[in-house]
């Protein structure tokens, strides 16, 4: 029996405007780009996306099923700029047929820097995605599937019951990504890892005349789903969501893939779709998937050189973070929290990324800065303005500034 899980990660930023070295605006999101961006991409992709999965779970009797995972920064632009996605959201979770997983609330590399702010950014996730769709995250989804056995042990300890990541052809070696695996030394957490052939099958290479499978139908894609049986228990599908609608536009047939999918699936009697507890749940595990050293979903490379490839990146991070004690020493201020937060995205980071060759077009979506430079640039400059915010509400609360 092959079970399918389909996940999606469902992420926008709050895009910084252009801020100079003079600027003393303490607004530092571009309200006009991001609220045009949120709603643009709606209308593209999570509201006929969402539409679509609707239609598919009443179609299929609620056989047909997938997960989600939402940051905080994106649920908030939806309640700000996009009120009827958080609706059909709320719509698809109220199904039964769909499930809502846990993430850092502001999609950010905190469990690189700081313990205390991941554990505090995961419970108010967690807590948000109580209030708006009545779920408790029972499966874990770190960004960007940045992954070790460190994280493994650390989301086990806050009572996750499951965790998703990449399955990286070294580390697995013989093994196949299409059994559920343990981290050494962990108990209870399952580890459920990416497919990433077949998830970028959809995700990148699906409008790609070049590619020798193209085009690539439902049918065809369910033949390699069904090669699965009797040699795995669960193909993970895990990508963006924006790929449908978004990378992949609705005129490339990415949608009439999708609609067409679930029964081109449904027609093998043993298979079916599950949620990643529902996976879980019916999977024993197979063995160990032992990751001494940090992996992801980006690139080619699967590590964090998307993120942390130059002294950019590292020096960007690394300040970012140095404000943490002092900031929240002084009591912080929500707003001050706020914007700390949002600058924690991890996509301000990947903005600064210098790689080129295969993965260079994907590091300039939604990417509108000239250069990784201008990006970093801009970005310290925003910093700058944090860190004397902090030093000033220190000498209000009559403490010497300790920033510099």
């Amino acid at each position: 029996m092959a079970s399918v899980c389909l996940y999606f990660q469902v992420h926008q930023p709050w895009l910084l405007r252009r801020y100079s070295v003079f600027d003393s605006d303490t607004n530092y999101f571009d309200s006009r780009r991001n609220g045009d961006l949120c709603r643009g991409v709606a209308q593209r992709c999570y509201l006929p996306a969402n539409r679509m999965m609707l239609d598919l779970i009443r179609q299929h009797g609620g056989r047909f099923r997938l997960a989600y995972s939402i940051s905080g920064s994106t649920l908030e632009q939806f309640e700000l700029y996009a009120p009827e996605v958080l609706d059909s959201f709320r719509e698809l979770g109220d199904t039964g047929c769909v499930e809502f997983l846990g993430e850092t609330d502001s999609h950010s590399l905190s469990f690189l820097y700081s313990r205390d702010e991941f554990a505090e950014q995961v419970r108010m996730h967690q807590e948000r995605v109580r209030e708006l769709f009545g779920q408790t995250p029972r499966v874990f989804r770190n960004t960007e599937l940045i992954f070790n056995n460190d994280l493994a042990h650390y989301v086990e300890g806050m009572g996750f019951q499951g965790a998703l990541c990449e399955g990286v052809d070294h580390i697995l070696e013989y093994r196949s990504p299409n059994f559920l695996y343990r981290a050494p030394g962990t108990r209870r957490l399952v580890l459920l890892l990416r497919n990433h052939r077949l998830s970028d099958d959809i995700a990148y290479r699906f409008s790609n005349r070049s590619w020798a499978e193209w085009p690539l139908t439902a049918e065809k894609y369910a033949r390699w789903i069904n090669q699965v049986n009797g040699n795995g228990y669960v193909v993970n599908l895990f990508m963006a969501y924006e790929s449908l609608g978004e990378r992949q536009a609705a005129e490339t047939g990415i949608f009439d893939f999708f609609r067409g999918l679930p029964d081109e699936i449904l027609k093998h009697p043993d298979n079916r779709f599950q949620t990643p507890s529902e996976v879980i749940a019916a999977c024993p595990v197979s063995g160990e998937y032992d990751v001494p050293h940090m992996i992801s979903w980006a690139d080619s490379e699967r590590d964090l050189s998307a993120w942390l490839g130059n002294a950019m990146q590292s020096n960007a991070l690394h300040e970012l973070y140095r404000l943490e004690r002092e900031l929240k020493a002084v009591g912080g201020g929500p707003d001050l929290l706020r914007d700390w937060r949002r600058l924690q995205a991890s996509d301000h980071f990947y903005y600064m990324c210098t790689k080129c060759f295969a993965d260079g077009e994907v590091h300039k979506y939604f990417n509108a800065y000239e250069s990784p430079y201008d990006s970093y640039i801009n970005f310290m400059n925003v910093l700058d303005n944090l860190r004397i915010r902090i030093n000033t509400r220190r000498k209000v609360s009559g403490l010497q500034p300790a920033l510099v």
